[in-house]
């Protein structure tokens, strides 16, 4: 795909959203159903179904997908189709991209162990290994602006607001 192919695709989207932007508006959902007995969650998505659960490091089963795996595999493809993205609208050409994503965490503050130690990650890192006769100044722009277009790079940086619910039903 080049440039011109690219704005093409999107030029419908644009113009719809531009003339109703309500239409631009989307929610998207996730649903998953524990295991009975068991720290797993069988998640139904719209490519299969999977089993989640606990990180090895802290007793889960390897051949478990783990929730953080899954979050660091939702930004590396995010942020790959965005650098592809942004490249074929920039003209700028490669032989080849690597995306890799990368955190730290404490796994104490989950399991209970240490107060002090927060929940979650404590360093999110995303490095594209790219293989270009693009300038250095060019390749500096398209990482702007992988940056910025990135869904997933914007919601873990600038975090959206969070709710939890819990409804009562009976089966």
């Amino acid at each position: 795909m080049n440039a011109d192919e690219l704005r093409q695709l999107q030029a419908p989207f644009k113009a719809r959203y531009r003339e109703h932007p309500e239409q631009a508006k989307m929610t998207t959902s996730a649903t998953g159903y524990l295991v009975k007995g068991l720290p797993v969650c069988r998640v139904e998505s719209k490519f299969g179904t999977f089993q989640a659960g606990l990180h090895a490091s802290a007793g889960g089963n390897p051949a478990d997908r783990c929730s953080v795996d899954l979050l660091l595999e939702a930004l590396v493809s995010c942020a790959g189709v965005t650098f592809n993205l942004v490249s074929i609208a920039m003209g700028i050409e490669y032989e080849s991209v690597k995306v890799v994503a990368q955190c730290d965490a404490d796994i104490r503050g989950a399991l209970g162990i240490a107060k002090e130690i927060p929940v979650g990650l404590t360093g999110v890192r995303l490095r594209f290994e790219v293989d270009s006769k693009a300038s250095d100044e060019q390749l500096a722009v398209l990482l702007k602006q992988t940056e910025k277009y990135c869904v997933v790079f914007q919601t873990l940086g600038n975090p959206a607001p969070m709710a939890a619910s819990l409804e009562r039903v009976r089966g």
